[in-house]
């Protein structure tokens, strides 16, 4: 190996071990919001069974994100599809939230107040800070 190669490698190792941590962090920061929203959100005992809970709240994030109204999320799922795959949708076998339940769901978030809890830790994440309790040393 040449020295390009070795900094190479050892970027991407650098890399790796940062996405790691991310995924880690953003997977304590869905699990603490999801332990606000649940009480709030609907069992579905009246009407159509709910979306699952994680999947509203990616297509929140991903609205969040790329600053997208409830109509262009919805059509960014028909038609992105790293959007359904990010959101643990398939085309095929899952009935896709339409931008009326969309809009509910941040209305949901609104109404509670959660919209706060959830962008404070995103912001974090995205910054590369840790987010979530600290591991004991």
């Amino acid at each position: 190996m040449n020295s390009y190669e070795i900094k190479q490698e050892a970027r991407r190792e650098r890399l790796s071990s940062r996405a790691k941590r991310l995924r880690a962090a953003a997977q304590r920061l869905a699990q603490h919001v999801i332990g606000l929203i649940e009480p709030h959100y609907p069992k579905g005992e009246n009407g159509h069974p709910p979306k699952p809970l994680a999947v509203m709240l990616r297509i929140y994030f991903m609205q969040q994100w790329f600053n997208l109204s409830d109509p262009q999320a919805e059509n960014g799922l028909y038609d992105g599809e790293s959007m359904r795959r990010f959101a643990g949708l398939e085309l095929a076998d899952d009935a896709l939230p339409d931008e009326t339940t969309i809009c509910k769901f941040r209305h949901l978030l609104e109404r509670h107040q959660l919209t706060g809890a959830i962008y404070l830790p995103n912001r974090q994440i995205a910054r590369g800070a840790r987010v979530g309790p600290k591991s004991p040393d």
